[in-house]
């Protein structure tokens, strides 16, 4: 089943393309640009889902929805924001067979509708903090697209926050940045760089766009998460305004902040190999698979062990047995494995007669005997065990690809040999990013918030700077 994926030494991109198909994560749907998200990949995008929508609600945030459609004229009311997305936007101007009097807006994202209710709600200090989150779709006509990473529409969430201060927006922009690094770490064992966006880089209509940075094993940089300090754009243009304790009147400050179905893509590129996919056990939506392998004389036997292995694992793990005929044990494996199912216990005549069965590790693709009677200790430790390692690998992989350079010339050499983050000074200047980016197409993925400040001088033009910035190659 393996020699469907192309290697990733071979193409790395093709290598993607087939794990996502392969392994039956999406395929893609007859209208361009667009994927149908198969089982494996919405119980991913659920688990997923069902982990940040704790974590959103612990730091006090609420479910809403709101709609698909907006009018044109709430996207012009916030300049920036409408040049940012225009060129992206998809736009409907017939309905009911008769054309529209203002043509409606499919959401590229939903601030503009989303502050127009804000101005209703919101009078008084004593409805501040407002802190709302959505689970949705959003459509962005992208001419160039690849399964999970980019498409026209995709699913995401976007959280959106009203505040009485300026430093109460800020304080949340922070906290949701860390928020997103956190899951990264502990849910998809993915390491992250935390920083600010360079002006050219931010979203549109923010003062402030804070990030997360993975990197792939490409060495090229993927862009896991944002969260906005959005200030009063957005309220002064949609006149969200609230009466202070004094009896004046002031405009609200907002945050908006998302992940998206991307971050499924940067699991299969952080984790997979050659093989298929490898899963974080937290996320994995099967984390064992009990394979009974058996003559037919002996099927009913080993089936009810499986089924035992099964009843006295859940439900602390999320457990299947493959029971299925007429597929060899071989090719389950296979199979299995290309599904990135952590671990698979085998079962058999002679492991029931010994009283144990055959653990085998995804990754590395060790195998174990364990006793029947200790499986339900011993392998939640091994899920455990395998979590970590994969965020021991990926870190190495981050920390090994992070190289300081001073020199233009060996930035170019970098980027293109090598890839990885490359921490360089830079000015400030505009000029200086957009050189850097058209003649090596590698772009400021962040300006860190960490790190001591250091004196040196930019990249490109010679001249001061205070600290270094992460430079890479990205989706």
């Amino acid at each position: 089943m393996a020699k469907l994926i192309t290697s990733r030494a071979e193409d790395y991109s093709r290598w993607y393309t087939d794990v996502v198909l392969q392994a039956q994560l999406a395929d893609y749907s007859p209208v361009r640009g667009c994927m149908v998200i198969r089982p494996l990949g919405m119980a991913l995008w659920e688990n997923m889902q069902k982990a940040l929508d704790g974590m959103f609600k612990a730091t006090g945030h609420q479910n809403a929805y709101f709609p698909l459609l907006i009018p044109e004229s709430f996207l012009h009311k916030e300049k920036q924001h409408v040049e940012g997305f225009a060129p992206q936007c998809a736009v409907v101007t017939h309905g009911g067979g008769v054309k529209l009097e203002e043509p409606l807006v499919v959401r590229p994202t939903s601030e503009t509708i989303i502050y127009s209710m804000y101005a209703k709600w919101i009078q008084s200090y004593r409805d501040l903090p407002v802190l709302i989150n959505q689970w949705a779709n959003v459509v962005r006509w992208e001419m160039r697209t690849r399964l999970f990473l980019r498409t026209m529409e995709f699913l995401w969430q976007e959280g959106h926050t009203a505040h009485a201060t300026e430093a109460e927006a800020e304080q949340e922009a922070i906290q949701m940045m860390g928020v997103y690094d956190t899951f990264a770490r502990d849910y998809m064992a993915l390491p992250c760089l935390k920083g600010i966006k360079s002006d050219a880089e931010r979203f549109a209509g923010a003062v402030r766009t804070y990030c997360i940075e993975a990197l792939m094993q490409d060495n090229k940089a993927l862009q896991a998460g944002t969260s906005h300090n959005l200030g009063q754009n957005f309220a002064k243009a949609f006149e969200v305004r609230y009466q202070t304790e004094a009896g004046e009147m002031e405009y609200v400050w907002n945050t908006s902040w998302g992940v998206s179905t991307r971050l499924i893509g940067a699991l299969v590129m952080a984790h997979g190999d050659d093989q298929g996919l490898v899963l974080p056990p937290r996320l994995a939506p099967t984390q064992v698979v009990v394979v009974p392998i058996f003559k037919e004389s002996e099927r009913e036997q080993v089936v009810a062990a499986a089924a035992r292995i099964v009843q006295d694992l859940s439900p602390a793990v999320r457990i299947q047995a493959d029971t299925r005929d007429g597929v060899r044990p071989g090719y389950k494996f296979n199979e299995w494995e290309m599904k990135g199912v952590p671990l698979r216990l085998e079962v058999g005549p002679r492991d029931i007669q010994s009283g144990q069965a055959t653990v085998a590790r995804r990754t590395g693709g060790a195998k174990t005997p364990v006793a029947l009677s200790s499986l339900a200790t011993a392998v939640p430790l091994m899920l455990e065990e395998i979590q970590k390692e994969l965020y021991g690998a990926a870190s190495k992989r981050l920390s090994g690809n992070t190289r300081p350079v001073d020199s233009y010339d060996d930035f170019k050499s970098l980027v293109e040999e090598k890839g990885g983050f490359l921490l360089a000074h830079w000015c400030l200047g505009a000029a200086c990013e957009a050189q850097v980016k058209e003649e090596t197409k590698a772009t400021i993925r962040c300006i860190p918030l960490d790190g001591a400040a250091e004196a040196g001088a930019c990249l490109v033009c010679g001249g001061s700077s205070t600290r270094r910035v992460y430079f890479a190659r990205a989706y």
